[in-house]
C-alpha cells in the first residue's frame, strides 16, 4: 500500500498513479481504478504510451550514435596530452531491463488498455443509486469503496486465503485524491466532524483486505490531510 501526498499543482502524485497503472496494463494485470474528482474513464484515456522493446531499442540506438557523434567532436578539443589516458567509463556495460519505460509526451493506445480486465469506482455515480450506507460507522462513500474492492477480490479471483481453480493474476488498486471534500469526508470542513475516524477505519480495513489477496494499492492524498 503505496501513499504519495498530492503536491500544489497535482503533478507529481499524479504521474506516479498513472506509471503504476500503466504498468500493470503492461504486465496484464487487472485494474481497480476509484475516484471522486476525475472519471476514471478519462484517468485510465491519460495513460502514458510504453516503449515496448524494439522502439527502446531503436531509441537507445539513437541516442548512442548521438553519444558518439558528441564525443568525436570532444576528441578533437582535447589537449593532445590527455588523448592517451585511460577514459572513464560513464555508463553501465550491461544492460539489464526492469519494469518497462514510458513516453508520457503520447498516450496508451485504446487496444492495449482492452487488453486488460478493468474495474472502475467513480463515486458520484455510486452514491445515489443506492441509500444512505452506515457500514462499520464510517462515511457512505469509503463504505461503498470498500464493499466494491471486496465484491472484486473476492469474485475476480484475488483472495490469497482461498484457494483459486483459475490461473493467478494481481490486482492493481489506484485510489485517486482519497480524503478530499468530494468523498464527503467532512473532517476538514467541520468543527464537529460525523465521522471523525471514517478515512482511518477505512485504511485499517483496506489494510486487512490487502494483505490477504493477490492485489497492491496506490493512494494519492491531498496535502491539507497531512498538514
Amino acid at each position: 500500500l503505496v501513499f504519495t501526498e498530492e503536491d500544489k499543482y497535482g503533478l507529481y502524485s499524479n504521474l506516479l498513479f498513472k506509471y503504476f497503472l500503466a504498468e500493470g496494463i503492461v504486465c496484464g494485470h487487472d485494474l481497480f481504478v476509484a475516484s471522486a474528482k476525475e472519471h476514471p474513464d478519462n484517468i485510465l484515456k491519460e495513460l502514458p504510451a510504453p516503449l515496448l522493446d524494439d522502439s527502446y531499442r531503436k531509441e537507445l540506438g539513437d541516442e548512442a550514435a548521438a553519444v558518439k557523434s558528441e564525443d568525436f567532436q570532444d576528441s578533437m578539443k582535447i589537449a593532445w596530452r590527455y588523448q592517451n589516458l585511460p577514459k572513464m567509463e560513464t555508463s553501465p556495460t550491461t544492460y539489464t531491463k526492469f519494469g518497462h519505460y514510458y513516453d508520457v509526451s503520447k498516450k496508451m493506445a485504446p487496444e492495449l488498455c482492452q487488453s486488460v480486465k478493468l474495474h472502475s469506482f467513480y463515486l458520484h455515480e455510486e452514491l445515489p443509486s443506492e441509500p444512505e450506507m452506515k457500514t462499520w460507522n464510517m462515511n457512505s462513500g469509503y463504505a461503498r469503496l470498500l464493499q466494491s474492492i471486496q465484491r472484486i477480490i473476492s469474485q475476480e479471483g484475488f483472495d490469497g486465503s482461498d484457494p483459486q481453480k483459475k490461473q493467478r493474476n494481481v490486482l492493481r488498486i489506484g485510489i485517486q485524491s482519497l480524503g478530499s471534500i468530494l468523498w464527503g469526508d467532512d473532517v476538514c470542513c467541520s468543527d464537529a466532524p460525523e465521522d471523525p475516524q471514517s478515512l482511518t477505519k477505512f485504511l485499517y480495513v483496506l489494510r486487512a483486505l490487502l494483505r490477504k489477496s493477490l492485489s497492491a494499492c496506490i493512494i494519492t492524498v491531498p496535502a491539507h490531510l497531512i498538514q
